[in-house]
């Protein structure tokens, strides 16, 4: 199988090495040239338990044209630049082509309908994680399943193809018929964790922790549930706020990726998770006081970065 990464942050290093290290063709797409250099010069290292593993055979390039058609896109650019990434990868596109995105925030699949065709689209969520530690070093931080489904939420010989690969590359798969459901599972704990650290330069596990942010997490994520049950979200949880403890509790030590993007001065998907609970509250007519003011006081510090060094 013939594999794009669109977007070789730290999490799509880590999809792209452990594919790549399993023998399947793997190209890297990313707009940061001295990223790509790097793994083009001296492949791509990924630290994981303290030993770096060295990938040489995994292919980047910052222009998709040079990739040609492919089997598979995993989508992992930022959510704010969703649409324009796919436009601008069109050229990885074949008859046959899957796109299959795994990443944080909602409306990532509208987008990408929009650009390839929703027969084209797969959704997912990963429970890995992951940090950029220099260009072309990236470091595992945690592992788990990665969860994938049609959007019609039937088990197509297509997506068990790709399950299929990815288990051979040593991934942990799990096949779901409701996709979106997992997909507002994620967005909860991006909801209850990723703003609350960028503010406060926490790492998760502290958050709960602490009375003041636990007591912040919880309703925020409080907030979050009331959405996605007025919108029939079926969740598959017993106790949705637990289940966002739970998470912070098991990466502890991880630093949330808005945590590091605005420890590096970059643009937060804030607008996809928080915000994205404010615009749906306020179409459904449901107050989110809570992640409203996360959503304000992460957009500030976004507009600050040159005025305030925290």
């Amino acid at each position: 199988m013939k594999i794009a990464v669109l977007g070789a942050g730290s999490m799509g290093c880590v999809y792209g090495g452990i594919l790549a290290k399993a023998g399947y063709d793997v190209t890297l797409i990313d707009v940061w040239a001295e990223h790509v250099k790097a793994i083009q010069e001296n492949g791509l290292i990924i630290n994981e338990n303290g030993s770096d593993i060295i990938i040489k055979n995994i292919k980047a390039v910052t222009d998709p044209r040079e990739v040609g058609e492919v089997d598979l896109v995993i989508v992992l650019v930022k959510a704010t630049v969703t649409e324009q990434a796919m436009e601008g990868a069109k050229s990885l596109i074949g008859e046959n082509t899957r796109v299959l995105t795994l990443q944080n925030g909602l409306g990532n699949i509208e987008k990408l309908i929009k650009v390839v065709g929703k027969e084209k689209v797969l959704a997912g969520v990963t429970e890995h994680g992951a940090n950029m530690l220099a260009p072309g070093r990236v470091q595992h931080a945690g592992t788990g399943d990665t969860i994938i489904g049609e959007l019609d939420g039937k088990l197509s010989n297509s997506l068990r193809k790709i399950g299929s690969v990815f288990e051979k590359a040593g991934l942990r798969v799990c096949y779901s018929n409701n996709v979106m459901g997992a997909l507002w599972r994620k967005l909860l704990v991006n909801v209850g964790i990723n703003a609350l650290t960028a503010i406060t330069g926490l790492r998760n596990g502290r958050l709960i922790e602490l009375e003041e942010t636990d007591e912040l997490l919880r309703l925020a994520v409080r907030e979050a549930v009331s959405i996605a049950n007025a919108k029939g979200i079926d969740l598959e949880l017993a106790d949705p706020v637990e289940h966002v403890r739970d998470v912070a509790r098991m990466t502890g030590k991880n630093r949330s990726s808005m945590l590091q993007d605005v420890t590096k001065k970059r643009k937060t998907e804030i607008e996809v998770i928080n915000g994205a609970i404010v615009k749906e509250g306020v179409q459904l007519g449901i107050s989110t006081p809570v992640n409203k003011v996360l959503y304000n006081l992460v957009r500030v510090r976004e507009k600050t970065y040159d005025e305030v060094n925290i």
